[in-house]
C-alpha cells in the first residue's frame, strides 16, 4: 500500500466519523455544531477521497446516502 493511499484511507475513516457525529447532532439532537458550509466542505472532501480511490469507498459511506 502506498504512502498516499495509506494517508488517503486513514482521512476517509476520519471524515466518516466525523460526518456521522454531526449527522446526529443535527439529525436527532436537533443541536449542529457545525455550518452548513463546513459540513458540505467535509462531504465534498470525502467524496473527492473516494473519487480518487474508488476501492476505499464502502456501502455505509454518507456519501451513499
Amino acid at each position: 500500500m502506498t504512502q498516499d493511499r495509506e494517508q488517503a484511507r486513514r482521512r476517509v475513516i476520519e471524515l466518516r466519523r466525523e460526518i456521522e457525529h454531526h449527522n446526529y447532532r443535527y439529525y436527532v439532537l436537533d443541536d449542529p455544531e457545525i455550518s452548513d458550509a463546513r459540513y458540505d466542505a467535509l462531504m465534498r472532501e470525502l467524496l473527492q477521497l473516494e473519487k480518487q480511490y474508488p476501492e476505499l469507498v464502502t456501502p455505509d459511506s454518507p456519501t451513499r446516502r
